[in-house]
């Protein structure tokens, strides 16, 4: 039976969040007409998710805000990203409280951007599994070895179901869908500017101030801050790569269209999977969409991020493992009975210490840095969006305390 979505309530959390933000904006609506009249101008590098939101709760907060994104929004990562979502998966750790706000500010911005229906957030119940490959993937109608804990459509050889998420603490949203959906509000409802362009450097002042942003073929987008969002490709910004690293963990996905979706219940799937040739199992991922679709992840491994991210294409060899573990967990998915509509690989941004980098660069007043989310980039970009526009405009975070996520860490080892 599928499950139903509950009603989307604002936690005392975001009641205060909200509160908060009014309070913000009485605040700065009392200011001097010049001020006004001159809205801080702020330069947000990068069209993925974190860009995107960063761009949204600035321009919401009455900045003056300037997307430059190299190809397309959404075009890497946060286009062809899992979009799942937990509330305390990353309890225990660093991103503890960032995903905890951050999973909040998702259901409350699927009720202010009607995101049930414009970009497929819905809770769900996530499920763990073991499923050992056959050589003869399943047949319509044979049964899993689960019992009655797995949904109906899962009736290839799985065994040991373990619920790991219920609908009050495990979602998703399609994200691409989610990240245009957000930059489309910002520019139509705040007046974002969205530019198509490559950023070749940051202009700085003598007294080590931001002043603006250079494109390539000479642009110059004056600005009163900047914050570089560039995902993995702020490893290739020399301002960013002399001061730490960040990497990319390249990650392989497929997209099923299967023949009869309604058959498809809102379950996640995490599989321990055994190869039919032995060796170590390996860990692909399941996500029914609202859409009809259902993707299939895993199979991932660090690799040289290329310079545009339309590049990337996905190593055939592993995108056949996909198939074949979607042909192992449901008969709905193998070959003729669902279309495949994408093979692909993206770059998920990591850091040396597996966590974000999101503050301001040291020595650089008024340059800022949010990346190195690894596979968490879609549901922390929330939060991380709304406490870098509280840092650019009011000099600290409160929904999150961004002291551990900052640059300032790696001072004192920079790269050579």
């Amino acid at each position: 039976m599928a499950e139903t979505t509950p009603p989307l309530t604002l936690s005392p959390f975001l009641r205060r969040t909200r509160t908060r933000i009014r309070n913000i904006s009485a605040v700065r609506s009392i200011r001097s007409m010049d001020e006004r009249h001159h809205p801080t101008r702020v330069v947000v590098c990068g069209g993925g998710v974190i860009g995107v939101c960063t761009a949204y709760f600035l321009s919401k907060s009455g900045a003056a805000v300037t997307l430059v994104e190299k190809s397309s929004v959404a075009c890497a990562a946060s286009g062809k990203a899992g979009g799942f979502l937990a509330l305390d998966w990353c309890d225990g750790g660093p991103l503890s409280s960032l995903a905890h706000a951050s999973f909040n500010l998702h259901r409350s911005l699927a009720e202010e951007l009607d995101g049930a229906r414009s970009y497929g957030y819905r809770p769900l119940t996530t499920l763990s599994l073991t499923v050992a490959e056959s050589k003869t993937p399943p047949s319509s109608g044979s049964g899993p070895s689960g019992g009655s804990t797995l949904p109906p459509w899962v009736d290839g050889p799985a065994r040991s179901p373990r619920p790991i998420g219920t609908p009050e603490t495990t979602a998703q949203v399609h994200p691409q869908l989610f990240t245009r959906a957000l930059i489309s509000k910002a520019v139509e409802s705040y007046g974002v500017e969205v530019v198509i362009g490559r950023v070749e450097g940051v202009g700085v002042s003598e007294q080590g101030r931001v002043e603006s942003v250079v494109l390539e073929g000479g642009r110059v987008i004056e600005s009163d801050a900047v914050v570089l969002a560039l995902g993995p490709w702020c490893g290739k910004f020399e301002l960013l790569s002399s001061r730490f690293r960040v990497y990319g963990l390249k990650a392989h996905s497929i997209v099923l269209e299967p023949k009869e979706p309604e058959a498809i219940t809102p379950h996640a799937l995490f599989l321990s999977y055994y190869p039919s040739h032995g060796g170590k199992p390996i860990d692909p991922e399941v996500y029914p969409r609202p859409t009809g679709e259902v993707y299939v992840c895993g199979m991932s491994a660090v690799a040289e991020v290329p310079d545009d991210p339309e590049q990337i294409v996905g190593n055939p060899e592993l995108i056949q493992v996909l198939k074949r573990v979607a042909s192992n967990v449901s008969s709905h998915l193998r070959e003729g009975e669902a279309l495949v509509k994408a093979e692909q690989a993206c770059f998920l941004p990591c850091t040396d210490d597996d966590v974000p980098i999101i503050g301001e660069v040291p020595g650089i007043k008024g340059c800022y840095v949010a990346t190195g989310h690894s596979c968490w980039g879609i549901l922390n970009g929330p939060a991380t969006g709304a406490a870098m526009a509280e840092l650019v405009l009011d000099g600290r975070a409160t929904i999150v305390d961004l002291t551990r996520f900052s640059p300032a860490r790696f001072v004192g080892r920079e790269r050579e």
